[in-house]
Parts: structure tokens; C-alpha cells; sequence
């Protein structure tokens, strides 16, 4: 069966800001959730539909390959999926996009909302995800590059392998709470359910606990990760690294890491897009002459002629030279803009040389101040 467009999954129009995206599909997962339909087929597979479409919206540069590509972007067989911008090339578990838009995890509005049905709270449960922010230099962000950072963070115990007990030891049903995790205390006509105070949650009580870890499951480490950072991104840009947040409970999987870049101003050039802008000076004489000048690029030195009589803000364009398109699509250019440098400082030769060389213009040589006063007396007369 062919797939639906994904605006129309979440019925919005193509022109959705990210939060009407978002808006939407809090709106209809929380109306086909499973369980809020059990058995009900139809259901769960409008809540994966759903999951697909929003994340394939909610992030800018799979919604740039998806407005051009439509589902070729994503599959794996074609451009996209062969290295169209962005990493993955498929789509993930429904219920973790549901809980990342949701506020996830344990005590957040999908717990509040489905009563945590789906997983067995005193189970293994997923670490939280990270945020990392890096500062870059401008080259690194235009060139690409792989950054090493240094992180300290909450990973499983490898004694253990997270589970708190020590080898060959085992844990039993914590006696406080019959293995749930919770106990009820009554308000009246109400119970209310809480967080077992003996075995804190999870349910049963550790035997013999983890030297290492003291039964804790996961300790405080500093991990050191590669980070590869793709030519073309920019200040805001977030890079997920899979399974590299914190550690999750009871052995239960590792949360991402996300790293948003920073990047350092570049001293010589501006960033328009994909293009680069730099300002150059030159003297009198090569622009009024003519001359052939060097050029920096981020690849190296470049060379422009620029022709005689070439006036002040004049723009030359090297193509090809600007940054890489971060979803592959090409490469910027490179505007260089000249400026004429006025001497600060003459000596008694120089001047005299310069007062020479007024003295023999006439206004064939300066037009456009000819024009200029010209038109400036007409407003007297």
C-alpha cells in the first residue's frame, strides 16, 4: 500500500511551523495511543503512521529532503538514504518520539497520562538523554571535522552489568511492596499509589549489592566521545549521538547524547547561507589602474582581476568557493567586496604628487561627483 503524505498524516499544511507540527501530533497520538485503544489494530497502526510522519517533519533537514524527495528521501535504496544530510535512513520506535515530544520517562505526562501500562516500572528503564554544547572554529563548521569530547555521565555498571547485584548473587521481591515497586495509602475514600520507601521503586530487594556500584546499577564515569560534525552546519545545528546520554536503570538502555554547535566568528569572512562574504581592501592605484589580486578561500588562495576604474563596494563572486550544503545539495560561492583604502598618512613628495595629479583632472575623470554637485546645485536654483 502506498504511504500517505506526511502532512497529511498530521493535517497540517506544507507551510506547518515546527510548532503547529508539533501541536498536531500531540493532538492525534494522544488520540490513536494503544492504550488508549487496546486491540485495536487500526490504532496502533495510525499512532505509527503518526511517529513516522512527525519525525520525518520535526527535523529540518529530513523535512528539507522530504519537501524535494517525498518517501524516496528515506529509503535506503535511493539518494537520500545513501547519504542524503542526515544519519539514521530510517524511522525509530514510535513510543520513544512519543515520549521525547511528551516530556518521556518516568514521572512525565506520558506516565500521567497512560499510567506507565506500557513498561513494568520495576523493569529495566531507558537512561535520559543528554545535552552537550560545543564551540567549534567557523573552518570546522564549513569544512567538517570529528571533535573528541569529554563527558562526565551515569553509565552501567560493567561489574555488574548494571543490574546492582554482585555476581553470582540474586535479588527477591522486596516484602514492603509484594514486587510492585508501589505502595497504596488510603485518603479516605482514595488510595494513592507511591514510590515503595524500602526498595525505592524497583520492586526487589538486592541480596548482596555490587561492590562497585553499591547496588546503585550505574556509576558516575568520564567517557570520552568522537563526535563527527558534517561540512555545511551552523550555530544552532543538533547532532544526535545514539545510545551516549546516561545509562539506564536496572540495565535498561542508554538515552543520546545531543550536541549543539556554537560557532566562532570567522575574522575574515561572513556567513549568508551557503555563501561567504569577505571585505578587501585595495589601494588607489590597483583601483583605478586595474590589478590582479590574491584572494583567501577556505581551500586556499584564489586570484580576481579586477578591471581599471573598479569604485568602492564592488562585488566579485568566486563560484564554488562559499560552504558545502549541509544536506548536500551543492556548494555556496564566495562574494569578495573591494573597498578603496584612503591613504591616512601622506608625506610632504606624496602630497605634492597628489595635488599634481588633481590639478590635471577634469570631470571626465570623476563623473559621478561631476554628476553628483551637478544635481546638488539644481536644488538652489
Amino acid at each position: 500500500m502506498a504511504k500517505r503524505d506526511y502532512y497529511e498524516v498530521l493535517g497540517v499544511d506544507r507551510t506547518a511551523s515546527d510548532e503547529e507540527i508539533k501541536k498536531a501530533y500531540r493532538k492525534l497520538a494522544l488520540k490513536h495511543h494503544p492504550d488508549k485503544n487496546p486491540g485495536d489494530k487500526s490504532a496502533e497502526e495510525s499512532f505509527k503512521e503518526l511517529g513516522e510522519a512527525y519525525e520525518a517533519l520535526s527535523d529540518a533537514q529530513k523535512r528539507a529532503a522530504y519537501d524535494r524527495f517525498g518517501h524516496a528521501a528515506f529509503d535506503p535504496r535511493t539518494r537520500a538514504g545513501a547519504g542524503g544530510g542526515f544519519s539514521g535512513g530510517g524511522f525509530h520506535d514510535p513510543f520513544e518520539i512519543f515520549r521525547e515530544v511528551f516530556g518521556g520517562g518516568t514521572g512525565g505526562i506520558f506516565d500521567e497520562l497512560f499510567g506507565n501500562d506500557r513498561s513494568d516500572p520495576t523493569g529495566p528503564q531507558r537512561g535520559a538523554d543528554l545535552r552537550y554544547d560545543l564551540e567549534i572554529k567557523f573552518e570546522e563548521a564549513a569544512l567538517g571535522c570529528e571533535k573528541e569530547i569529554t563527558l562526565a555521565k551515569l553509565e552501567s555498571c560493567t561489574h555488574c552489568r548494571g543490574t546492582g547485584s554482585e555476581p553470582g548473587s540474586s535479588s527477591r521481591p522486596c516484602s514492603t511492596c509484594g514486587g510492585r515497586g508501589q505502595v497504596l495509602t488510603s485518603r479516605g475514600i482514595f488510595s494513592i499509589a507511591q514510590t515503595c520507601p524500602r526498595c525505592e521503586g524497583a520492586g526487589r530487594v538486592i541480596e548482596k549489592p555490587c561492590r562497585a556500584c553499591r547496588g546503585a546499577g550505574r556509576q558516575e564515569k568520564a567517557s570520552k566521545i568522537t563526535i563527527r560534525i558534517p561540512p555545511g552546519v551552523d550555530t544552532g545545528a543538533r547532532l544526535r549521538s545514539a545510545g551516549n546520554g546516561e545509562g539506564g536503570l536496572r540495565a535498561g538502555p542508554a538515552g543520546n547524547l545531543y550536541v549543539v554547535l556554537h560557532v566562532r566568528p570567522h575574522e575574515i569572512f561572513q556567513r549568508d547561507g551557503d555563501d561567504l562574504v569577505c571585505d578587501m581592501p585595495v589601494n588607489f592605484a590597483q583601483a583605478a589602474l586595474g590589478a590582479e589580486l590574491e584572494v583567501p578561500t577556505l581551500s586556499g588562495l584564489a586570484h580576481i582581476r579586477i578591471p581599471p576604474g573598479t569604485q568602492s563596494g564592488t562585488v566579485f563572486r568566486l563560484k564554488g568557493r562559499g560552504v558545502k550544503n549541509v544536506q548536500g545539495y551543492g556548494q555556496g560561492d564566495l562574494h569578495v567586496r573591494v573597498y578603496v583604502e584612503v591613504p591616512a598618512h601622506l608625506n610632504a613628495a606624496q602630497r605634492a604628487k597628489l595635488q599634481e595629479f588633481t590639478a590635471l583632472c577634469d570631470a571626465s575623470v570623476h563623473p559621478r561627483s561631476r554628476s553628483f554637485l551637478d544635481r546638488a546645485k539644481d536644488l538652489f536654483r
